[in-house]
């Protein structure tokens, strides 16, 4: 476990430096958010049933956690790149943890993801959302927003080292825009046909904005929804311990095996 740690320290220092050394990146996933929530906001707002400013509230979670979900995108495009490059094939050559390289990856996402929330958050107070709930219940949100950022890293550490291609990486990595989409990230899903409904709910971007709004108070938990809905902190709970489950130990066993 030492060597494990030891490793994953010196991994997590390397990605935190290539970061630095990309701004232009850095940049762009702290603005796109924040565009997003002033579109969304403001031009959205107006054509829904909701009070602007109640949409906005609504909508601070939702954005949030669909920032979160980004981490597949992130997580697969990283990865691609070392595998393209060579780079992995020289850190399986070097004797240290097969999994430090991967978790050393997830967990400097994690920190530029902390980090990254603060000016979104700032914005959202500018424009009329608030915390309406307890103070431990607002930070049990923020590190439900983590751990399920955290897990969606994974997924796309797996996918990256599966394409090992940087191309067909950024082309299945715009495809996860699609998955807020078909949340209530965006919209209340009461309205929506009963089997678009269904697949909404089922998404792990549901349960997740649902527990993040009942914990910061601003939405109540919708009635008759489907069970990760209706018990939002326990659904993402189990939604990110299924998704650590399955996609940990693969992208372990993928970086360790390389092609094989």
């Amino acid at each position: 476990m030492s060597t494990l740690a030891y490793d994953s320290h010196a991994m997590l220092g390397r990605q935190l430096r290539r970061m630095r050394n990309n701004p232009g990146l850095l940049v762009l996933t702290q603005t796109m958010p924040v565009s997003m929530l002033l579109f969304f906001g403001y031009v959205f707002g107006s054509a829904l049933a909701m009070p602007g400013g109640e949409y906005r509230a609504f909508l601070v979670p939702g954005l949030l956690v669909a920032t979160a979900a980004n981490g597949i995108m992130t997580g697969m495009f990283q990865a691609a790149a070392d595998t393209h490059r060579g780079v992995t094939d020289r850190f399986r050559t070097l004797p240290m943890s097969r999994a430090a390289v991967p978790l050393g990856q997830a967990c400097a996402d994690l920190v530029v993801t902390a980090a990254g929330a603060v000016p979104f958050l700032l914005v959202g107070l500018a424009v009329g959302w608030r915390v309406e709930g307890s103070a431990p219940a607002a930070v049990g949100a923020f590190g439900l927003l983590l751990l399920f950022r955290f897990a969606t890293t994974w997924i796309g550490i797996f996918l990256g080292l599966l394409t090992r291609n940087e191309e067909a990486a950024g082309q299945l990595g715009g495809a996860t825009f699609l998955l807020p989409l078909l949340s209530n990230a965006y919209i209340p899903t009461e309205g929506l046909p009963g089997w678009l409904r269904t697949i909404a709910e089922w998404n792990p971007i549901s349960a997740v904005t649902t527990a993040l709004r009942d914990l910061f108070g601003n939405a109540p938990v919708p009635e008759g929804a489907a069970w990760p809905v209706a018990h939002p902190v326990a659904g993402s709970l189990m939604w990110c311990a299924v998704l650590l489950g399955v996609f940990v130990p693969a992208a372990v066993h993928r970086y360790a095996h390389g092609e094989r």
